[in-house]
Order: structure tokens, then sequence, then C-alpha cells
């Protein structure tokens, strides 16, 4: 090594952020082991690296001693005054014992360890960016898949996809571009390792969060979301200014920017709700599309109960108990619907008291054909 090893330390030290010296350790450190091993040298030495020239000197290290029992690693105190009137006892001498063919076997382990470094280094940098993007929505490429995972470049890391965060009613191929959320950000001694999801509910949250500028600058605030992936998903939101519609500012003019998100999640039916800290009426929000007659509230239990028109209990309900499902998701209660007849034969509810309660909310989806 030599001088302009030296420079280019300082560059590397500059562009990169790693630390010279701590290189110049690591160079140390890695002599050591490669003189040993290529010597045959059982001894302890030093290895120093002059910080100003790079030129590189071996020192075996021996321990004064009044009998010498192993010659690598003692030396007498006849042998050491010597060198220096000094020495005494259990001091420690240093001699040079720099093969002369060393410089370049040090040169290749120097350029190991830089590389080491260097690779280190970025793996670090990756990490710090994306550690700070984890619970984030990223725009990333799909370059390959196996049994396991869809590999996706994300830029400076390739992340992966689990299959049980891909959304059953999509197919990946090579080079598609697609919005994933990132789940997990780790160390790794591969480097980080980068976790993302198409079924995660942040997902949702976080498209409406780019599409929608009254929820990003904080008019409008997502109070919960509840998500069958690929399927169907109902989101809560409120404002608290009166004169801003939060259901409408999702919606966006003539439905655009829901119908945004919804192409992007590959036709995903999805419920917008308008939040209410009145459960009679966040309840029946939450059932849209299908309209509440009554909604009866246990608080103890937190659960409801609610009649609905006849021809609308499958709605409500939906298909496989969906509906009902995200509903109760979305709100925290339990939900109990029934028809206004088996209300009406139970006698929990009264035909004079039917009356829809108002519901905020708008559900959206595409058919096939739009996407």
């Amino acid at each position: 090594m030599n001088a302009d090893f030296m420079e280019a330390l300082d560059v590397l030290e500059n562009d990169k952020g790693i630390d010279k010296e701590i290189v110049l350790e690591a160079i140390e450190a890695a002599l050591i082991s490669a003189y040993k091993r290529n010597f045959n040298q059982a001894q302890n030495v030093r290895v120093d690296v002059n910080r100003d020239t790079g030129s590189i000197h071996v020192f075996a290290r021996k321990e004064v001693v009044e009998e010498v029992f192993d010659p690598r690693l003692e030396i007498s105190q006849e042998e050491a005054q010597a060198i220096s009137p000094s020495y005494e006892l259990d001091d420690v001498v240093e001699m040079e014992v720099t093969p002369k063919n060393f410089g370049r076997i040090a040169a290749q382990t120097a350029k190991q360890v830089v590389t080491q470094r260097v690779r280190e280094a970025e793996r670090g940098i990756i990490y710090s960016d994306f550690i700070d993007r984890e619970e984030d929505i990223m725009t990333g490429i799909v370059q390959r898949q196996d049994h396991r995972f869809i590999y996706v470049d994300l830029g400076k890391v390739e992340a992966l996809l689990p299959q049980s965060e891909q959304m059953q009613n999509e197919t990946y191929n090579h080079n598609d571009r697609l919005k994933a959320y990132i789940t997990k950000v780790e160390k790794t001694t591969k480097g980080p390792q980068i976790v993302i999801s198409r079924t995660h509910p942040g997902l949702l949250k976080r498209l409406f969060e780019l599409e929608v500028p009254e929820i990003y600058d904080g008019t409008v605030e997502i109070i919960s979301v509840a998500r069958e992936a690929g399927d169907r998903s109902k989101i809560s939101v409120y404002a608290d200014d009166p004169e801003v519609d939060p259901v409408g500012s999702c919606v966006g003019p003539n439905g655009q920017r829901v119908q945004t998100i919804v192409k992007e999640l590959k036709g995903e039916k999805i419920d917008i709700v308008q939040w209410s800290d009145n459960p009679v009426e966040y309840v029946a929000n939450s059932l849209s599309p299908a309209k509440a007659l009554d909604v009866q509230v246990n608080e103890e239990e937190k659960s409801t109960l609610v009649v609905v028109p006849d021809y609308q209990l499958s709605l409500a309900i939906g298909k496989r108990g969906q509906n009902a499902r995200l509903a109760a998701k979305l709100t925290g209660w339990k939900i109990d619907i029934k028809s206004e007849t088996e209300a009406e034969d139970l006698g929990i509810f009264s035909p004079e008291d039917a009356e829809e309660i108002p519901v905020t909310s708008t559900s959206i989806d595409l058919d096939t054909e739009d996407l």
C-alpha cells in the first residue's frame, strides 16, 4: 500500500461516510491473520499501517521472562536487554519481522477489507433509508418469483412479497409496476431485508393519503380500516370542520379519487363510511350499502342489534357474512342483524318505529372491464 491508497480511504470516508480509522484498524487485524496463515507463524504479532505513507510493518511481540519455554512468545531478559537496557521482566519486546514479499499479500488483504467495509456501509445506508419507510407505501417493479416470494425491485434493494401478503385476485408478471406496503425492515447477514404486502389494511390507508389531499393535510382523518384484500374493504373517515364532507372528499369529482384506488387494487370494492361518536349512526353507516331501520346498543357488551328491511337482509349480511364481518371489524362493535319481520316476531321492533336511519357512506366498485 502507498500514499495513494491512503488518499483513496479519505475519498471513501467523504463519499460513503466510512470512518478511515475503523477501516485501517480492520486492515491491521486482517493482516495479522494473513501473516500467520501465509507464513505459518504462531507468534504474537502486531501490524502497523502508517497513516501518512501507507507503509506496513509487522512486529513480533515477546514477553520478557527469566526462562524461555516458547521462543515464539518469550524472550530472555538477557536478550531483551541486549536490544535495550531498559527492558525488565514481564515487559513486552517488539521486533520487526516484516517478510520481504508481504506487500502483495497486504494489498490483496486490504482490498478485501475495504470491499467488505464498503458493502457493509452501503447496506447500513439502505437499512437507514428503509427503516424510516416502515409502514409506508412504495412503488416497485416485479423482477421474479418462486414458490415463496415475489421479488420486487424498490430501486436500492429487492423487497420480498410473501405468498401470504399477495392478493388472491391478481397475478404478478415480470416488469409489472405495483404499489406495496412495507411491513418489516430488518438487518440480516446478507443485508437489509424488506418485506412488503399487498393485503395489509395500511396499504389502503396510504393509497387514500396519496389520492386525497384533504387526508394528507389533516382536514379529513381516517379513523379505521377493515379489509379483506382483493374483495371488499371499508374505511371510516371524519372531519372536524362541518363544512367539509369527508366521504365526498374521498370519493372525489365523479368518483375519480376512489376509482384510482380501486383500479390499483384490481377492482376491490370499497365502502367509505362517515365516522360518528354515536354508535347508532356509526354502525348504521358501516353496514352500507344496506339501510338500517333501527340500531339497539348494549354498551356493557359493546354489541348492537340492527334491524333492516326484509328485502335488504342478505345485503346487510353480505356474501358469506362479509358485509357484517367487515362492519364489526371497522366499528369495533359486535353486530347482530335481524330482518324487520323477524325482529317484530321477537317483539324487539315495532313497524310503527320503522324509519330508515340516515346513512352517510358510499360504496365503490368497478367492473373488470373497467380495469
